[in-house]
């Protein structure tokens, strides 16, 4: 079974950086793509990045290219989501997501953490 726990989050100045992380509780954590997801008040929930099963393929939503990077360490079955340069309309709710293939469908994720709140001040 696949259990997602995001940490991380928090309140930080336009142009500072975080860290989220996503850790799976389970054992079949490399089973699984991974991927990024957020949504903003009023906004539908969109994909940030994903990463494929063995890391070796990653896509981007085109606002945060350059500027976030997703990487996973499948021996800590936990996934990362560095944030940099980060700008108030980066302000939502992200959510961790699993699986069976890297897609930007969040319908095709069968398995999602919480959510953490990160919040970009101008």
């Amino acid at each position: 079974q696949v259990q997602l726990v995001e940490s991380g989050g928090g309140l930080v100045q336009a142009g500072g950086s975080l860290r989220l992380s996503c850790a799976d509780s389970g054992r079949t954590f490399s089973n699984y793509a991974m991927a990024w997801f957020r949504q903003a008040p009023g906004k539908e929930r969109e994909l940030v990045a994903g990463i494929g099963r063995s890391g070796s393929s990653t896509n981007y939503v085109d606002s945060v290219k350059g500027r976030f990077t997703i990487s996973r360490d499948n021996a800590k079955n936990t996934v990362y989501l560095q944030m940099n340069s980060l700008k108030p309309e980066d302000t939502a709710v992200y959510y961790c997501a699993a699986g069976r293939w890297l897609t930007t469908a969040a319908t095709l994720y069968g398995y999602w953490g919480r959510g953490t709140q990160v919040t970009v001040s101008s």
